[in-house]
C-alpha cells in the first residue's frame, strides 16, 4: 500500500494528483486534526489521536511498502520515516523562501529514501546536500498540471494570492486592503484568495476577515472559496501574488505575472519573474496593459530566463512521473 502523510487540509493538492496515476492501493493518513477528512478520492486512515506513538502504530497497523511525505510536521519524532521506505515531494515549489533549504535538513537526511524535485534547480541542491543513498528525480509540479495548456478566460479576472504572514512574510498585510481600494467598482473581477493560514492565524486572520465585510459591499469583487488553488488558477487571466508556491503553479499558464515587492521582512527579496512593482505604484492602467499586451520585452526576456533557470518540466505529466517513482519504492 501506498500512504500518504499530510498536516494540513491544502497539501493534499499534490497527492490527488499522483494519485490518479496509481493503481495500487492507497490512502492517506492526517498527521494533525486539521487535515481530518479532506480528501474526497483518497481513502482516508484516521488515526484515534495524533500524537506521536499513536500516528507510528496506526502507520505500522496500516503496513503501507511506501510512504509519501510533503510536509515536516515532527521531523525527527516519528519512528516510522526510518521504518519504511519514505519519498519526499513539496506540496508547492517558492521560489525565494530558503525552500531548498528546508527540504535538504539533516532530519530528512537522515530517513529519506527519494527525493522527488520540482525542477532542476532543486534537484541539484538535492543531489548536493542528500548522501549517494537518496534518489533523486526530477519530476515537476504535480498539481500544475492541469494548466498546462488550460486556455486563457480572457474574462477580465485577475486572482490575487499572496504567499502566508506566519512563515511566508509575503505581502499580504501590507497589500490586502489596498488591492480591494485598486479593483473597487472597475470592470475587472477580482478574486481574492488569501492563503489557508491567514484565514486562521493573527495578525493576518483580522486583515482577512475585514476584507471579507467590505468585499460584501463590492460587486465586482468576490471572496474566493474554491478548496483549492488549481481551479482559481485556471479561471484568471492574470495573478497578483509575491513569492508564494502558487507563483509556479501559474507559470504553466503562461499568462501575466503581477508580483508585489512589499514583503513583511527585509531578511528576503521578491526574485524577478514577471511583472514586480510594490503596491503604491501598482495602477490600473498597468494592469491593463498586461491584460491586453501581455509583458513588456525586457519582462519578457527576464521571464524566460527564470523558466530555464529553474528548469521545471511544463509538460502536464508531473503527477505521473511522481506516480512512477513512488510505485517503484512498491516493488
Amino acid at each position: 500500500m501506498i500512504l500518504y502523510t499530510l498536516e494540513r487540509p491544502f497539501m493534499r493538492k499534490t497527492y490527488e494528483l499522483i494519485d490518479r496515476h496509481v493503481s495500487d492501493e492507497s490512502a492517506y493518513l492526517p498527521v494533525g486534526p486539521a487535515a481530518q477528512g479532506c480528501s474526497e478520492s483518497i481513502r482516508e486512515l484516521e488515526p484515534p489521536a495524533y500524537d506521536v506513538e499513536t500516528i507510528d502504530r496506526t502507520i505500522r497497523e496500516s503496513q503501507p511498502e511506501v510512504i509519501v511525505r510533503n510536509h515536516r510536521n515532527r521531523l525527527g519524532e516519528y519512528t516510522f520515516d526510518a521504518e519504511y521506505p519514505l519519498v519526499h515531494i513539496r506540496h508547492g515549489a517558492s521560489v525565494g523562501r530558503g525552500e531548498i533549504a528546508n527540504t535538504v535538513g539533516p532530519e530528512m537526511q537522515a530517513v529519506l529514501d527519494v527525493a522527488l524535485a520540482p525542477g532542476e534547480r532543486w534537484a541539484r541542491r538535492y543531489r548536493e546536500a542528500f548522501p549517494d543513498s537518496v534518489r533523486v528525480s526530477t519530476v515537476g509540479i504535480p498539481e500544475a498540471d492541469d494548466l498546462v495548456d488550460a486556455p486563457t478566460p480572457h474574462s477580465r479576472s485577475v486572482l490575487y494570492a499572496p504567499t502566508n504572514h506566519k512563515f511566508g512574510q509575503g505581502c499580504y498585510l501590507k497589500t490586502a486592503e489596498a488591492i480591494l481600494e485598486l479593483f473597487a467598482h472597475t470592470d475587472y473581477e477580482l478574486r481574492f484568495r488569501p492563503h489557508p493560514l491567514d484565514r486562521r492565524a493573527e495578525p493576518a486572520k483580522s486583515v482577512t476577515e475585514r476584507c471579507r465585510q467590505q468585499i460584501q459591499e463590492i460587486p465586482n469583487i468576490v471572496f474566493d472559496q474554491n478548496s483549492l488553488p488549481s481551479t482559481s488558477l485556471r479561471a484568471a487571466d492574470l495573478l497578483i501574488s509575491d513569492y508564494s508556491g502558487l507563483v509556479t503553479e501559474w507559470l504553466h499558464t503562461g499568462r501575466p505575472l503581477i508580483q508585489l515587492t512589499d514583503l513583511a521582512t527585509t531578511e528576503r527579496t521578491v526574485p524577478e519573474i514577471g511583472y514586480t512593482t510594490s503596491i503604491t505604484d501598482l495602477e490600473l492602467g498597468t494592469i491593463d496593459t498586461l491584460y491586453r499586451h501581455g509583458y513588456p520585452e525586457a519582462v519578457d526576456r527576464r521571464h524566460e530566463r527564470f523558466l530555464e533557470a529553474q528548469g521545471i518540466p511544463m509538460d502536464g505529466r508531473a503527477g505521473k512521473r511522481a506516480a512512477q517513482e513512488v510505485r517503484q519504492c512498491t516493488r
